[in-house]
């Protein structure tokens, strides 16, 4: 039967040829995808070949893929077996971590990323005082300590002059703290921890401590005057210029009714704002102390932060006051806010010099600070001895 009718191709040829057509182009299609596959694998042989390339460092050679580890891990990943894992040994070599001279110098010891610090009470008065921001070397403060005359007048009689008020001044001298420490440039580069940062915190924690101990007990010379260096005189012949302070009755001792007393010596205008100020050992000694129905005197804070109370004014703790002894002043307790002011630039400087002392850095840090007794009517001491 011809596959051809009057010129036309049949059906069952072009079949056929459809079909024939068909597979030729996918034996083509074939032959470029197995041409793709054969070109991706050689580039994966080329990746493997430079990954697993030995390594050239001093204290490192070539990986060895026939080790006995290496050998048990790849069968574990494989198909499972475990068994070379379990039956492997290490053996140990000469290096030891142990003993210094028998390699231990090569195993680099992890180094803690930062320095203990031994801690250091930092209390100041700074936290219950009056501390101003000033740009000038000094800070003046005018106190009105008198009174305004004044009588009764009447209707046709004379008025007479009465006297007038008389305004004191307070120079607060600003003062300068300073540190020079050092420290090499290679230490600064090869230190396990941030040693910049760690002087900086030294340096300002320093600084706190120096300006809390002036606070309370410096001369004012090159330095804060503290309310202690101030003469005081007993509270019932007390003058300006001066601290009044109230007697315990009792040589090196406290006792209940001399903190009440003390309270009370205070006027109620500052009163209101008081706050006593005493060290860690005084504080241990009061803390004892009871009325007469038993109760203490002493109460510590009820939530975290806030401060222990005895007879209900706030307590800080302030480590420069004097410990407890014959004639000691070893309580403060007054309006700190009115009777002490702390004059400061409002700055911490650190300078950071490298040249003047090479091969070393040099860190200098400055403050400037000042304080003084602002109103001796707000402070008053407790003396532990008699009058």
């Amino acid at each position: 039967m011809s596959n051809m009718r009057n010129g036309e191709m049949s059906p069952a040829e072009e079949v056929r040829r459809a079909v024939t057509g068909f597979v030729t182009e996918f034996k083509g299609f074939q032959a470029e995808i197995e041409m793709k596959l054969q070109q991706t694998e050689e580039r994966m042989t080329m990746l493997d070949r430079k990954i697993t390339l030995p390594l050239r460092t001093p204290l490192s050679g070539a990986t060895d893929a026939g080790a006995p580890h290496q050998k048990a891990f790849n069968t574990y990943l494989r198909n499972g077996d475990d068994d070379a894992l379990r039956g492997l040994e290490l053996e140990g070599k000469s290096l030891s971590t142990a003993v210094n001279s028998d390699g231990g110098y090569l195993v680099d010891p992890q180094t803690s990323a930062t320095v203990q610090s031994v801690l250091n009470a930092t209390a100041s008065i700074r936290a219950i005082a009056s501390v101003v921001q000033v740009e000038a070397t000094s800070y003046d403060v005018l106190v009105d300590h008198t009174d305004v005359g004044a009588g009764w007048a009447t209707e046709a009689g004379p008025q007479a002059e009465t006297d007038t008020p008389q305004i004191d001044r307070i120079t607060i001298g600003l003062h300068e703290l300073s540190a020079l420490p050092k420290a090499s440039q290679r230490l600064l580069d090869d230190s396990a921890f941030d040693i910049e940062g760690w002087l900086a915190g030294r340096i300002a924690d320093k600084f706190a401590r120096a300006e809390a101990a002036a606070f309370i007990n410096g001369d004012g010379v090159d330095k804060p005057k503290g309310f202690l260096s101030h003469p005081a005189i007993d509270n019932d012949v007390w003058t300006w210029g001066n601290l009044g302070y109230v007697p315990t009755e009792v040589d090196g001792e406290v006792t209940p009714d001399a903190i009440i007393e003390l309270v009370y010596a205070l006027g109620a205008q500052y009163r209101a704002n008081g706050a006593f100020v005493m060290n860690s050992k005084t504080a241990g000694l009061v803390r004892k102390l009871t009325d007469g129905d038993g109760r203490f005197l002493w109460s510590d804070g009820l939530a975290s932060g806030e401060p222990a109370k005895l007879m209900g004014y706030p307590v800080l703790v302030a480590e420069d006051m004097p410990d407890a002894s014959t004639g000691s002043f070893s309580i403060a307790f007054g309006d700190f806010r009115a009777g002490y002011t702390v004059a400061e630039r409002p700055d911490l400087r650190i300078l950071r010099d490298p040249f003047s002392a090479k091969p070393h850095v040099l860190f200098y840090a400055t403050k400037r600070v000042g304080g003084d007794v602002s109103d001796f009517a707000a402070i008053k001491l407790l003396k532990f001895g008699v009058a």
